[in-house]
């Protein structure tokens, strides 16, 4: 039987050439990726690579997920959006680094899974919604921080009129197949934007994102 423990050491190990908020580092330590991830892909859990789960979507590189996760430059106290709860994994990584997480997910089946997994970990600050027409969260913003897992053409208005003023964004941005991963911080006067280089998301489909034909 595989020692998940020595992978999960070793994957760290490896992230920390990249990734140097130890915050970070030490949270994806604790936090199993492969109750995240399908039983016939356990295995692989600690690969630094994206997985296949349910629906079409993916669980995000672990390296990607540490990198997204440090731009956000968390300190315990902030209410953090995510647009794609997916597995649940980048979910319960951010909520250890903040105060809240309001995740949500268009399919159902997966949002399912992710409460299952939740509860046997006994996560409490994740609240998680089924997508509706609009992108993000409205009812609950503003945000400290917004995380999308799933590519954009462009940054959406709709999600930075839900980011607070000082408040950090990370986003894919591009075409449906490649994105560049995007920064931005949302000051009084405007975005400051960094590309974080090149990555690859399934598309954000609808309001925002792209055409269900398109994707």
């Amino acid at each position: 039987m595989m020692d998940m423990a020595a992978a999960r050491e070793r994957l760290i190990h490896h992230l920390a050439h990249e990734i140097k908020d130890k915050k970070v580092l030490e949270v994806m330590s604790r936090v199993p990726r492969e109750l995240f991830v399908p039983l016939q892909s356990q295995a692989l859990a600690y690969e630094d690579m994206p997985l296949s789960i349910d629906m079409g979507q993916t669980i995000s590189q672990p390296y990607i997920v540490a990198l997204m996760t440090e731009a956000l430059e968390l300190h315990g106290r902030e209410k953090v959006l995510e647009v794609g709860t997916g597995s649940g994994y980048q979910a319960a990584i951010l909520s250890e680094l903040s105060r809240w997480v309001v995740s949500v997910e268009r399919h159902q089946r997966l949002m399912d899974r992710v409460k299952e997994v939740l509860e046997l970990l006994r996560i409490k600050n994740i609240e998680l919604h089924l997508a509706g027409e609009e992108l993000g969260w409205p009812k609950e913003a503003p945000y400290d921080a917004i995380i999308v897992t799933a590519g954009a053409p462009d940054i959406p208005q709709e999600l930075l009129d839900q980011l607070a003023v000082k408040g950090r964004m990370v986003i894919p941005v591009g075409s449906p197949f490649e994105q560049e991963l995007i920064k931005a911080v949302k000051k009084k006067d405007g975005l400051v934007k960094t590309n974080l280089g090149p990555c690859r998301f399934v598309p954000l489909i609808g309001k925002g994102g792209w055409p269900r034909d398109q994707a």
